[in-house]
Order: C-alpha cells, then sequence, then structure tokens
C-alpha cells in the first residue's frame, strides 16, 4: 500500500498487451467428455450441473433421489440411465475418521440407495486425490451396505466418523487412479440399469 512493491498489473496496463490466456482444461470440458462416453455406451444422458456445491452427504440425498426417480418413474431420463456432475462439495468434519468429500459423498450415497436394484454411484476428484486420501473417491452400489455388514462395518457410524476411506479400503471400493498432474474439481456419475418401475 506504501508503494515499495509495486502492485500487481491491472486490466489495460502495458504489460498485459502481449499476454493471452487459454483454458485447456476445465470441469465443463471433462463433464462433457464423460457425457460423450455415456451415449457411446448406450446410456440416455443427463448433465445437471458442473457447478455442483454443498455439504456431501446432502448431495448423495440429491443423487440418491434422481436414481430412485428414474427406477420407479423413468424421469427424468429412462434407464439405462447415466447422470453427469462437476462441481466441489465440502464436507464438516466431526470425527476423527480419514477420507474425503467424494468418499463420503458415496459413503452417504450406499446408504441412501441400499436394496434398490441397479444403480451405482461414483464421485472422484480429476486430480486422483480425494482430502488427505492416495484415492481419487469411492464407488457405491445398492449392495454396498448388504456386503459390509457381511463384513462388520456399520456405515452409518463410519459416516458419523467421516472415516469413509477405512469403510471403502476393504470392501475394494476406493478408485485409486494415481496423481493425473491436473485438478478440474470433481466429477460424479449415478448409472441406473434397466428398470421393471420397482425398486430393487
Amino acid at each position: 500500500m506504501s508503494g515499495d512493491i509495486p502492485d500487481t498489473p491491472k486490466p489495460g496496463d502495458e504489460a498485459l498487451e502481449k499476454c493471452h490466456n487459454v483454458v485447456v482444461g476445465s470441469n465443463g470440458l471433462a463433464v462433457g467428455a464423460a457425457n460423450e462416453k455415456a451415449i457411446a455406451l448406450g446410456y440416455n444422458t443427463l448433465v445437471i450441473s458442473t457447478r455442483l456445491e454443498g455439504e456431501a452427504k446432502e448431495i448423495a440425498h440429491l443423487y440418491s433421489a434422481i436414481a430412485k426417480e428414474i427406477r420407479t418413474e423413468g424421469k427424468p431420463i429412462a434407464a439405462p440411465a447415466c447422470v453427469i456432475a462437476g462441481g466441489e462439495t465440502t464436507v464438516t468434519v466431526r470425527g476423527d475418521g480419514k477420507g474425503g468429500r467424494n468418499q463420503e459423498l458415496a459413503l452417504a450415497g450406499a446408504i441412501q440407495l441400499s436394496g434398490w436394484g441397479e444403480v451405482v454411484l461414483f464421485s472422484g476428484g480429476t486430480d486422483g486425490t480425494d482430502g488427505p486420501t492416495d484415492a481419487a473417491g469411492a464407488v457405491a452400489d445398492s449392495e454396498t451396505i448388504s456386503r459390509s455388514e457381511q463384513a462388520g462395518l456399520s456405515a452409518i457410524g463410519f459416516l458419523k466418523n467421516n472415516d469413509a476411506y477405512h469403510f471403502f479400503k476393504p470392501l475394494g471400493d476406493l478408485v485409486m487412479t494415481g496423481p493425473t498432474g491436473t485438478n478440474v474439481a470433481d466429477v460424479a456419475f449415478v448409472i441406473v440399469g434397466e428398470t421393471d418401475g420397482q425398486a430393487g
């Protein structure tokens, strides 16, 4: 403020006359590429946002509600369906477990989708890491809870302790990509298989 150190250049500064910025990657591009791939694989697709924000557990409720609506009503798109979203959620940490926002979202989604048939939820970071972990995220489906119960794992207990990493690790459901060298926020997919109009 005293002028001892030059301020950063402002718009119109001659130092910026030869400066050109080009965005080569974005969450929108990542989600768009995922949408194209899902269509090529034969899914009906719906991109709900590239700016999703909010508490991870609450966003899991949104994804689960959409999946259930597709399963029972065939709306907003018919199965086989792939619902895609991008952005970054947050976690209010109250426990002392290990995990990240994507793993917590997947764990909350697993609880919501238990017994709902051919539904899979994935949420992951495009940089290959999620919170202070070596996982990009986690995948959950309608049988995750039954498998965890057989393994003696309490999903609700792990969720309350913000310990999604140690919930998914013994199930083999962490997604481990390693560092990708880029970071354009997170991506999430809800995949719903063919349905007979009944919850599974």
